[in-house]
């Protein structure tokens, strides 16, 4: 259900591609099936790393997910809309798009001068059959369009999307995997038919190795189609990322290791550092039915101060990151400046506000641990906390069950790294929302769904006090905002998305463009 994009935890294991080497934006074709080589291409090829493969069922539109696997949809699919690198909207498939009056219609123009790989015009019928299979699909974002009621085509060039509520995020995810465009013909089918700047080379690509996509001589902006050849290779373990990377084998790609930079820099790659995800502490117990401790406010802001976010820095990300007390992102209005140390680091205090709560000879709170995190992690965490009165009980979870019994309310608190998402409506569906997956117990909170309801007008006052009020509360403890990097070799460049892992395809480049 989860993939890295979300909660990336899990450990990066590994197939490094044997046979991708060659020269920075390389000009030599990959090898064609039957071992020669292809004739060299007329611009660059982009050879591009991946961490993960695209998922069970291939590039079947309706079931990819984004995040990490961004590029593998966009290279082959066209969306909607478009989202530059702040997320402001552009048209693209739809070449105007407006909301009615309360916000739960939108209507989109759609292009007429488009077809599929395959001759399929793209029409208003493919486009409602499209996010009608999304919505209802498996894919692990298919909420992103829960919100939707009804999708009509009126005439062949308009889309009317009724929703039941206004969704100031809808159109931001019709520009990612919501908004993926796919030719009937290929429903089902996990190789791609689109109307996108590459096609899936099935002859070249081995599945869970290797994806060879070639330049759509039809494609109909190719202004965004900057190579004729793009090779996504699969690297899920770190160490051996780190050697393609020393090696000069990749011209672009998200590290995902926690050494090296040095070594990597040295080999010629420039660093595009950005925050994504937050470290800490999910607090949902808040009504006190596992761990009755957690329903008062006094422990959980004890909790809070009894952190020394700088030193779990330190000693788990080596200093590569930004302490904060909120899970607001930066790039959100729901942000405020003032929160990132509303909580430090002080024993005295958090030893004072367990003893005011009745817990002044201490409490137990027991903290489940699983094999793909750390053990450095609940060891410095049990420390801190031990240290002013809190006994961390460790509870190991065999990996195959965490997620379940995390998100199933076996535990009244829990140790995650999570998305910071691109705005805060996507912040509060995912973490503070009464039906949201990381409010595990569900525990509602009026206040919360007065300034949410505001926050669906788009009213920015809203998502701060929001932020205030769940600070305030101590729903969360974070620790910091994990610092990542994409690196791009001399000769390619980048300009990072805003909320997600990977740059848009489009905006991986020739340094020289």
């Amino acid at each position: 259900m989860f993939h890295r994009g979300t909660v990336i935890w899990a450990a990066i294991g590994a197939t490094a591609l044997a046979g991708c080497a060659g020269a920075t934006a390389s000009t030599d074709a990959a090898p064609s099936a039957d071992g020669t080589a292809a004739a060299a291409a007329s611009s660059p090829v982009l050879r591009l790393g991946m961490v993960d493969a695209p998922g069970a069922n291939g590039f079947v539109a309706a079931e990819m997910s984004f995040a990490t696997h961004s590029a593998y949809g966009q290279a082959v699919y066209d969306t909607l809309v478009r989202a530059e690198p702040d997320n402001s909207i552009l048209p693209s498939l739809a070449t105007g798009f407006e909301y009615n009056e309360d916000g739960t219609v939108l209507t989109m123009s759609l292009r007429d001068d488009v077809t599929f790989t395959d001759g399929t015009p793209f029409t208003a019928d493919v486009a409602v059959a499209n996010l009608l299979r999304f919505r209802d699909g498996s894919s692990e974002n298919a909420a992103w369009l829960a919100g939707v009621s009804k999708v009509e085509a009126i005439g062949d060039e308009t889309v009317e999307v009724t929703l039941t509520a206004p969704d100031p995020a809808l159109l931001t995810n019709l520009s990612k995997a919501a908004g993926y465009m796919e030719s009937p013909s290929s429903f089902d089918d996990p190789a791609p038919v689109g109307t996108g700047p590459y096609l899936l080379d099935a002859a070249q690509t081995v599945e869970g190795e290797t994806y060879v996509f070639t330049a759509n001589p039809d494609y109909w902006d190719p202004e965004r189609q900057h190579y004729d050849q793009v090779v996504m290779t699969v690297h899920e373990d770190a160490g051996e990322l780190q050697e393609e990377l020393v090696g000069n084998r990749l011209d672009a790609v998200l590290y995902t290791g926690y050494s090296g930079f040095g070594q990597i820099e040295a080999a010629g790659y420039s660093a595009h550092e950005f925050t994504l995800d937050w470290t800490g502490l999910l607090l949902f117990d808040r009504a006190g039915a596992v761990e009755p401790a957690l329903a008062d406010v006094r422990v959980r802001r004890a909790i809070n101060y009894a952190l020394d976010r700088e030193a779990l820095l330190d000693a788990l990300l080596g200093g590569r990151g930004e302490v904060t007390s909120q899970i607001f992102g930066p790039h959100t209005p729901g942000f405020e400046e003032d929160l990132e140390e509303a909580y430090p680091h002080s024993p005295a205090k958090a030893k004072a506000l367990l003893a005011e709560a009745g817990y002044a000879d201490g409490l137990s709170l027991t903290i489940p641990t699983v094999n793909f995190v750390p053990e450095a992690t609940f060891n410095l965490l049990r420390e801190q906390l031990r240290k002013v009165g809190i006994t961390a009980v460790l509870t190991p979870v065999a990996a195959q069950d965490y997620f379940g019994a995390v998100l199933g309310g076996q535990f009244g608190l829990a140790s995650m790294q999570l998305e910071q998402p691109a705005s805060a409506w996507e912040t509060y569906n995912l973490s503070i929302a009464t039906g949201a997956p990381w409010n595990a117990m569900h525990v509602a909170d009026e206040w919360v769904d007065l300034l949410a309801e505001k926050m669906q007008t788009g009213d920015d006052a809203a998502a701060r006090a929001l932020n205030d009020h769940v600070v305030d509360e101590a729903w969360f403890a974070p620790w910091y905002r994990n610092l990542q990097v994409f690196y791009t070799a001399e000769g390619t460049d980048a300009t990072l998305q805003v909320g997600n892992a990977y740059p848009y395809l489009w905006n991986i480049v020739p340094a020289d463009a």
